[in-house]
């Protein structure tokens, strides 16, 4: 999937001659997917790339097509910037297939992170957005004496929640191992799903309440007295364990196997749907996500949260999810926000950095 935004730099790129543009590719690898953006000449457009990490080769062979395709097969005036945990995983690869580019730099993660985000929130009309099922998208226009402090969840393989005080200052204050990653991870064990969208696409077709355990399963109703209506899920899988006991025709037919548990687990799945599945994980591992965010948000006094990360892939469930998570534990004092271009947050980061040291070479040689 490939975004674009047109990129306005401080000072006119033409005015420079092209022999001496240095170009920026700016990548971002994690554990689940790789991101890169790059300025395309012909188009005056930031553009957005992104391939499954596991696909390692693909996306080098994706950096050489640019390279190839937009500045004239040329590495001698590139330079490739890197961040996220594969600028140090893959950097002798990343050495191996551009021995001939100007640099290939490593960044801190979580510095390129909050540097994309304040760029999309404050240089990017439309770019942020709340979001939940009964209102729909609403276009924000952030205002700026009113950001900082805010709140940064980036959800990727894990979850990290940055507090962030300042285009500076900002501070890891917590996170958590239950992400992109697990979802992913426990679907396809589960579903057999081979790409992240097929699992989103199955979740979007769901009914969660084939197995989950609502309030109204256990209660028979809404519970009142503490706040929880009849349809919240009181326990996420509750009912897969319920509804998985071998009726005396299932033992007949499996009693050769079913003492090792194997046919035991292919006899519980026939009964629940990947659709239904998918939703349900999804619904709680966005839940847990959302709850741990307002935690932080409360125990900082943060009243905005942004939602980073390519966990969320612009898909409305899952924003909706977090939407209400927040809302919810909060009583409406916490808000939400989304961004267009959530998971290229880091890349983007790593893009300015280098394209800001560009712009200022660029003066002083004119100068």
């Amino acid at each position: 999937m490939s975004q674009d935004v047109v990129w306005s730099p401080r000072r006119s790129t033409i005015a420079r001659d092209t022999a001496e543009l240095e170009s920026i590719i700016a990548v971002d690898i994690g554990g689940s997917l790789a991101k890169l953006v790059f300025f395309a000449m012909d188009s005056k457009k930031l553009v957005f790339e992104t391939v499954e990490t596991e696909k390692i080769a693909l996306f080098m062979r994706m950096i050489h097509d640019i390279i190839d395709n937009h500045y004239q097969g040329s590495q001698s005036n590139v330079r490739i910037v890197a961040t996220g945990g594969g600028a140090y995983k893959f950097h002798d690869l990343l050495c191996q297939e551009f021995p001939d580019v100007i640099e290939i730099a490593r960044l801190d993660e979580m510095e390129c992170l909050i540097k994309g985000l304040d760029y999309f929130i404050h240089e990017v009309p439309e770019e942020v957005f709340t979001y939940n099922d009964l209102e729909g998208e609403h276009k924000v226009v952030p205002e700026h004496a009113k950001v900082y402090p805010y709140m940064l969840v980036n959800i990727g393989s894990g979850v990290s929640i940055l507090k962030v005080d300042s285009p500076a200052k900002f501070t890891r204050v917590g996170g958590s191992s239950l992400g992109g990653g697990t979802l992913w991870g426990l679907l396809s064990l589960i579903t057999g799903a081979k790409t992240y969208d097929e699992m989103l696409s199955w979740a979007h077709g769901g009914d969660n309440t084939h197995v989950d355990m609502l309030v109204g399963d256990i209660y028979g109703s809404n519970y009142g007295k503490i706040g929880l209506k009849s349809t919240h899920i009181a326990s996420s899988f509750g009912k897969v364990f319920q509804r998985t006991a071998p009726t005396q025709k299932d033992l007949a037919t499996h009693s050769h196997t079913i003492a090792n548990g194997t046919d035991d687990i292919q006899l519980r799945n026939r009964k629940f749907n990947n659709s239904d599945i998918s939703k349900s994980l999804l619904y709680a591992i966005s839940n847990n996500i959302g709850q741990i965010a307002y935690l932080q948000a409360k125990i900082h006094n943060i009243p905005n949260i942004y939602f980073g990360g390519s966990y969320i892939r612009g898909h409305l469930m899952t924003m909706n999810t977090l939407s209400y998570a927040i809302n919810f534990w909060s009583n409406g004092e916490k808000q939400a926000f989304f961004l267009k271009h959530e998971g290229y947050l880091g890349a983007m980061g790593a893009f300015l950095t280098f394209q800001n040291k560009n712009d200022d070479l660029g003066d002083e040689r004119r100068s």
